[in-house]
């Protein structure tokens, strides 16, 4: 089945839909699998593996595994 077809397929599904507590648990899914970013080589990142990234940078720079704007551009000027 090609995905427009599948998309139409939960497209009508979810219009019969009456259930509120139903809607709620597919919006639910929707939202915590939607792509929020992408990584630096365009990977599709969802909110969930966004944060843990933002996380694992946090804790690199606490531990000073990090480097200043001004050493970065120095750095680049090295290229």
């Amino acid at each position: 089945m090609r995905v427009q077809d599948i998309k139409l397929d939960i497209l009508q599904k979810i219009m019969q839909v009456k259930e509120p507590a139903l809607l709620k648990k597919i919006n639910k899914l929707l939202n915590e699998e939607a792509v929020v970013a992408y990584s630096a080589k365009g990977k599709p990142l969802i909110a969930k593996d966004y944060n843990n990234r933002l996380k694992f940078a946090e804790k690199q720079i606490i531990s000073g595994k990090s480097i200043s704007q001004e050493e970065l551009e120095n750095e680049v000027e090295s290229w």
